[in-house]
């Protein structure tokens, strides 16, 4: 693929990452393989409050396609299938989740040396079709996104925003929610070897006067370690530690807690990721 701005999915992504990726006040368990054939199998248990799920996923790649296939306790399969090159620069995704008949989806996406686009359309009755555009260089990027609703011919979404990345640092602003909310967003690294990262966003949501201001960081300790927080202005922190047990094998825990509360109820979770 070529070197050109990314899709729009991709702007703001490393403010987000650093907010949200990994935060969780689950109990989660994985645990994967990998098949001399080159299939890569998961198992993962999730407990949330008093309900328990979980799911098998099987990914196994050929050439320039990946099938990508999973199975949960309700008895629903979802599958996808990756190809890239079909045409040049493209890059094309089928997914479906059984039973449910309705839930197919054809994506395509284009890369090009100064532009990205991308268009998804639901395979039903009622199709959805999801548009987006960007152009620019890696170092600044202009987008937008809509999704339109081909039975009510009315659009389900428009958002738009743009991107400004450095080796060191990367900030973004995104208008999202049919116009009625902004998103600013900042990363900075400190460091050369980008162990240490800030980063500050806030959100402004129009129809109700509401803002929120969110800033952390991550440090990693070594090689092994890595140390995640975060903090809003509705007082509520959040933590992460992530250590590499042994190679490929992450131990995650993650809390939460609303420090304005008169009553602290914390939350933690405790990931385990296990990849021989």
């Amino acid at each position: 693929m070529s070197k050109g701005p990314g899709l729009f999915s991709e702007i703001g992504k490393k403010a987000k990452d650093l907010l949200t990726r990994d935060y969780t006040s689950d109990q989660k368990f994985s645990v994967s393989t990998y098949s001399d054939a080159g299939v890569a199998l998961t198992s993962t248990a999730v407990k949330k409050g008093g309900l328990s799920i979980g799911d098998v996923a099987a990914i196994y790649k050929f050439k320039n396609t990946v099938f990508d296939v999973k199975v949960d306790t309700d008895s629903n399969i979802s599958t996808t299938v990756t190809v890239t090159e079909i045409l040049p620069s493209t890059k094309t995704i089928a997914s479906a989740k059984l039973p449910d008949y309705n839930s197919g989806k054809l994506e395509v996406q284009y890369f090009h040396d100064h532009a990205a686009f991308s268009t998804a359309v639901t395979v039903n009755q009622s199709p959805l079709l999801d548009v987006s555009a960007t152009i620019g260089t890696p170092a600044i990027a202009f987008g937008a996104e809509a999704g339109y609703d081909t039975t009510s011919s009315n659009f389900t979404k428009y958002n738009a925003g743009i991107s400004v990345t450095k080796p060191d640092s990367s900030a973004s602003i995104i208008l999202g929610d049919k116009g009625d909310s902004i998103r600013a967003s900042y990363v900075q690294y400190l460091d050369q070897l980008k162990k240490i990262a800030a980063v500050g966003e806030i959100t402004r949501r129009f129809s109700t006067n509401e803002n929120t201001f969110t800033v952390g960081g991550s440090y990693a300790v070594d090689r092994l370690t890595l140390i995640k927080a975060k903090l809003n202005n509705h007082a509520k922190l959040g933590a992460v530690l992530q250590h590499e047990v042994v190679p490929k094998s992450l131990l995650t825990i993650s809390g939460e807690i609303d420090t304005k509360a008169l009553e602290k109820n914390p939350k933690f979770g405790l990931a385990i990721a296990l990849k021989p």
